[in-house]
């Protein structure tokens, strides 16, 4: 599931709670977590069981129990559960010792702002974690006081992470007589040489996030880290009449009408996008690293691969969520000891292994020849600093903004400068409380 979208709702959950600055005294901590003989270390996180986390963790939980005495009293929440219940509960005695929270500003930044999760720098330090994780990686585990990402204090760790890339059916293509794109050129003659067999090569969704994705992904190929960090962390004005964002929506909207995206994907949502990949109706999706699982359990009647877009050095991506520590936690040392157990190769081997991607992982681990491709692709990107987060993530609400902006734009009701106008408005306005 893609989590551009599940991130918008915990974003709308979190920030229609009403909640006050608290100021809350320390909690007492464990102390020596290699020998916790009788503690309990409770934790919560929402994957499933049979996900490439869940295993991992699960194993995780078995390794922290033999080493430290300690026992996990592991709670299954929801997605929903945690982040609609959290300001309350964080605030009480009931509060877990370490928690897998939902990354950015409206999310695990609000829980920093109002002291509810921990500054755990010190741990950081002790365990080496920041030695572990690219720059674009750390973005999303420090925060500022006011609850922006890319502080100077970390608030949580990542244990994996997602991008979006560009999913090609190999098959398809040698049947076309086509390579796979390696520059960005190369990329467009093959759009041309599909359209001109009658294919639309782009399996689109203009109802949902793919399409905004996709948008995104244009202004990032033009665009340089500077921009990012205008863009996602209001380091200074974003020029939406600007190189990047106008190269993006003119873009878009050439790509439907030289056929490259079907005329009616204003229409169209994320799974008819995947499942037109999935049946071999499209050749190329440009989509996130969630649907490689299901692509690799599906997509099985052609061979596909998935690589970074080409021509740019910057991907939509991100750490996935964070492991945080509640300001309230009773045993704070065995929760760190927990979260570095959590970052061991053997434990990130398992998420690579299922699909996931890991973020500290010894490629000699990973075994599965599909999932060696993805966390190569992935690397790649860590290698270049590439990640640069998600177009929605910079203010509340404008999920909903880019959807509804880029139906205007693709459907000839409006042109390129007034969609940019009318995501700067709402982009200014979300954002002015942050900046």
């Amino acid at each position: 599931m893609a989590r551009f979208t599940r991130r918008t709702r915990a974003l709308a959950a979190v920030v229609a709670l009403t909640a006050t600055a608290l100021t809350i005294s320390a909690c007492s901590s464990s102390g020596d977590a290699d020998n916790a003989q009788g503690q309990t270390l409770k934790l919560w996180h929402y994957e499933g069981a049979d996900s490439a986390m869940g295993k991992a963790w699960a194993e995780a939980v078995t390794v922290f129990e033999k080493e430290t005495g300690a026992k996990v009293e592991f709670e299954e929440k929801s997605f929903e559960q945690i982040q609609k219940t959290a300001s309350q509960v964080l605030d009480t005695d009931a509060a877990p010792d370490v928690m897998e929270f939902n990354k950015g500003n409206a999310t695990a930044g609000f829980l920093a702002s109002t002291g509810l999760i921990s500054d755990i720098s010190d741990a950081v330090a002790k365990y080496g974690w920041a030695d572990k994780l690219a720059p674009s990686l750390q973005t999303t585990a420090k925060y500022t006081d006011k609850g922006v990402m890319g502080g100077d204090k970390w608030y949580g760790v990542p244990n994996y992470g997602e991008f979006v890339g560009v999913y090609y059916n190999k098959d398809a293509f040698a049947a076309a007589g086509l390579q796979i794109p390696t520059t960005y050129d190369e990329f467009v003659k093959v759009l041309d040489a599909f359209v001109a067999k009658g294919i639309t090569p782009l399996a689109e969704a203009g109802a949902e996030y793919p399409l905004g994705q996709l948008w995104y992904q244009l202004a990032l190929s033009k665009g340089d880290r500077d921009w990012v960090n205008d863009y996602q962390l209001y380091k200074n004005p974003v020029d939406w009449q600007g190189a990047e964002t106008t190269y993006a929506s003119q873009t878009l909207k050439d790509y439907v009408a030289k056929g490259y995206i079907a005329k009616d994907v204003s229409s169209i949502k994320a799974e008819d996008a995947g499942v037109s990949f999935i049946n071999g109706t499209s050749p190329i999706f440009v989509s996130g690293s969630w649907w490689y699982g299901r692509f690799t359990e599906q997509a099985t009647s052609f061979d596909w691969t998935m690589q970074a877009f080409p021509g740019s050095k910057l991907s939509l991506g991100s750490s996935g969520n964070l492991w945080v520590v509640p300001e309230n936690a009773k045993n704070k040392d065995l929760a760190y000891k927990f979260i570095d157990i959590t970052m061991r190769p053997e434990i990130q081997a398992i998420i690579g292994n299922n699909g996931g991607l890991p973020v500290a992982a010894d490629p000699k681990d990973i075994t599965d020849a599909k999932s060696k491709d993805l966390i190569s692709a992935f690397n790649g990107v860590l290698s270049q600093d590439g990640l640069s987060f998600y177009p929605d993530w910079p203010a509340p609400g404008f999920y909903d903004v880019i959807v509804q902006q880029l139906q205007g734009l693709i459907t000839g009701t409006q042109d390129a400068a007034t969609t940019n106008a009318n995501l700067g408005k709402a982009y200014d306005e979300g954002t002015a409380d942050y900046r």
